[in-house]
């Protein structure tokens, strides 16, 4: 089963059926758009949980692990966000769905380490989290390289990462990134600092674009650095993106998408038969 999503992506939403997704809402309007909307798409029924005490109780009476939860910030029964620490406290990755999202408030919410966020301030919203939800689902499917010397960065960018369902492979040096990439065919995107000892960015860059294309391969610059041309000589070498550090996580992560996005789109053009 395919849609498209808001972003324009064609996504598969085959084998979701058996996720389980917990809905901590007590809107009755959300609560049936949503469950009616994972339905129709990917045959999933969600668990929902009006209150505090239904979420615990959707939580303690299942052996089944909960795949994803999609929380509003406050729930009857836990008014001051104890909902979201609940389910984060169980390390369940959590996509906050709320009407109510100031400045002050988003930074306390993506400070928890949240999946993604969703406003429910216009009528795509549930098409947006239906599409957040599938991406996140499906991000398993994607292998990433990071290529970094600092046990620190690589840290935190594998972290990043596995928050949001994406399998992870790191390297401490060009050399190593080259080794990985030739025993793991499956890598579809490298994330690569530009300052190393043995081999720098660009010239990583360049010999793994004497091998390996963008169709099959893309590539993220990252860089603390603050000579801005190093974005154009990057993308000379063959990269696909540059990010200057520090980055927020929401860019990063649509970084990520909008080049694993392309990617599928390439593959699927070159190779008809597995689109869908």
């Amino acid at each position: 089963m395919s849609f498209l999503g808001i972003s324009g992506m064609l996504y598969s939403g085959a084998s979701l059926a058996q996720s389980r997704i917990v809905v901590a809402e007590d809107s009755n309007v959300f609560t049936s758009m949503i469950s009616k909307r994972l339905d129709e798409l990917f045959g999933i029924k969600v668990d929902i949980c009006r209150n505090f005490t239904d979420l615990q109780d959707a939580y303690e009476t299942s052996s089944q692990p909960v795949a994803l939860a999609i929380s509003n910030i406050n729930l009857p029964g836990a008014e001051n966000g104890e909902a979201l620490d609940y389910l984060l406290d169980l390390s369940i990755p959590t996509i906050v769905f709320t009407s109510s999202f100031q400045q002050k408030v988003r930074d306390q919410i993506l400070a928890k380490d949240i999946v993604d966020y969703i406003i429910k301030d216009n009528v795509f919203a549930v098409e947006m989290l239906a599409e957040a939800v599938c991406r996140f689902l499906t991000n398993e499917r994607h292998h990433v390289l990071i290529v970094d010397d600092s046990p620190t960065a690589r840290a935190l960018l594998s972290t990043r990462l596995k928050r949001y369902n994406f399998r992870v492979s790191v390297a401490d040096s060009g050399a190593k990134a080259l080794q990985i990439l030739n025993a793991n065919p499956d890598i579809g995107l490298m994330v690569t600092d530009y300052n190393m000892p043995d081999i720098d960015g660009f010239e990583l860059t360049r010999r793994i674009r004497s091998t390996i294309g963008s169709h099959a391969l893309r590539i993220i610059g990252v860089s603390s650095s603050t000579d801005r041309l190093l974005s154009a000589r990057f993308l000379k070498a063959g990269g696909n993106d540059f990010m200057l550090r520090p980055f927020i996580d929401e860019e990063f992560y649509c970084r990520v998408n909008q080049n694993l996005d392309t990617l599928v789109q390439i593959r699927n053009a070159r190779t008809p038969a597995m689109a869908g």
